[in-house]
């Protein structure tokens, strides 16, 4: 149970008025509660957007009436171009290691994306949409998805997401994603993902007009920020597809109601779990997942039923393995490191819904 230090008649009041102004003093041993936040009254934070000659052009203000806002720990930095926000790691949201899954981790970022989206106003009834989205039916797809993840935050941690968005293209949008434990201020992941536009009435993706494009763009950064260095990650890297049969699959499976999202098709989040259950169960056991690069190709609806294809990737295609002539460290660093690539498909016509890339790391000695 995270404990917050302030002054206030009930519960909901002390929440809603005490902010995270400060790192942690002190922590329990056991990682079983919080304490120690030094937390004074939060300030409004202003959203100003302004043109490329400086002129105003839209200002948005803190609903103070709004209780989800008051209780949300999050809020748009001091450039008013990203938002942060605050997160503590519950019992259900942990695995078999006793920390916080990619799931989570990956809900925890679309959450964090769409809160974003409301502390500037929009999204009030959908997925970070635009007022003028939701006049002409539009909806974000997501296009591809990158996750590294350096430390994963155990049950109780508190985590800090960093995000903000920026053009990809003429027809994509990007948003990056930086996490942080909060306790130390140290960097434990990244993510980078690209979205488009879709007409929610016909399912077919739409390019992004001026005028979409200058109703969100006025809230990004001006230059280009990478949340990951480019050259040295898999985040940008073609992901082939894999050769049947696979080493190793997961058949038939079916979508449950649960994962079916506002959008009305199954969530992205639920692609990750589907592409984990091919996995082998010996690398499940002696590795955890470093990184996770996933390409959106297909809707995936209620009533369909999946395939979840894995196979090792070949050494020929790992950059950091090749030219070791089978010597005694290309085995070892084998062990250490696996990468493996991915297939989800309908079972009917084997029509490809999903492509990815996993990078598995040893699993450190307890």
């Amino acid at each position: 149970m995270l404990k917050l230090s302030c002054n206030g008649v009930d519960r909901v009041q002390l929440t809603a008025q005490c902010g995270f102004m400060g790192r942690p003093t002190s922590f329990f041993s056991g990682r079983v509660s919080v304490a120690g936040f030094r937390s004074t009254k939060a300030c409004p934070v202003y959203a100003v957007a302004t043109a490329k000659d400086g002129a105003v052009v839209n200002r948005v203000e803190p609903e103070n009436g709004s209780l989800e806002d008051r209780l949300r720990l999050g809020s748009l930095t001091e450039d008013g171009f990203s938002y942060k926000e605050k997160f503590i790691v519950r019992s259900y949201e942990v695995g078999i290691n006793k920390t916080a899954t990619v799931e989570t981790i990956a809900n925890l970022l679309q959450e964090v994306g769409c809160n974003h989206a409301q502390s500037v106003g929009f999204s009030t009834d959908g997925f970070a949409t635009t007022p003028t989205m939701r006049k002409l039916h539009l909806i974000w797809v997501t296009a591809r998805m990158h996750i590294e993840v350096y430390k994963y935050p155990a049950w109780s941690d508190v985590v800090e997401i960093e995000t903000w968005c920026q053009a990809e293209g003429r027809a994509g949008t990007r948003r990056d994603f930086i996490i942080k434990d909060y306790t130390t201020n140290q960097v434990i992941g990244r993510a980078t993902s690209k979205w488009l536009m879709m007409n929610q009435d016909t399912r077919r993706l739409q390019k992004i007009s001026d005028e979409l494009r200058d109703e969100y763009l006025v809230f990004c950064p001006r230059e280009l920020r990478l949340a990951i260095p480019e050259p040295d990650s898999n985040c940008l890297k073609k992901i082939p597809k894999l050769v049947d049969p696979a080493q190793s699959s997961s058949l038939g499976l079916v979508p449950r109601r649960a994962d079916l999202d506002m959008n009305q098709h199954v969530n992205n989040v639920t692609y990750i779990g589907w592409v984990l259950e091919s996995v082998p169960q010996e690398i499940i056991d002696t590795h955890e997942l470093q990184s996770i690069t996933l390409d959106y190709r297909r809707e995936c609806q209620r009533n369909d039923i999946v395939d979840s294809l894995t196979s090792a990737e070949t050494t020929e295609d790992v950059p950091e393995l090749k030219g070791t002539n089978g010597s005694a460290k290309a085995n070892d660093d084998k062990q250490e490191h696996q990468q493996f690539l991915h297939l989800l498909r309908l079972s009917t016509d084997g029509l490809e819904i999903n492509r990815g890339r996993t990078e598995w790391r040893k699993k450190a000695p307890r």
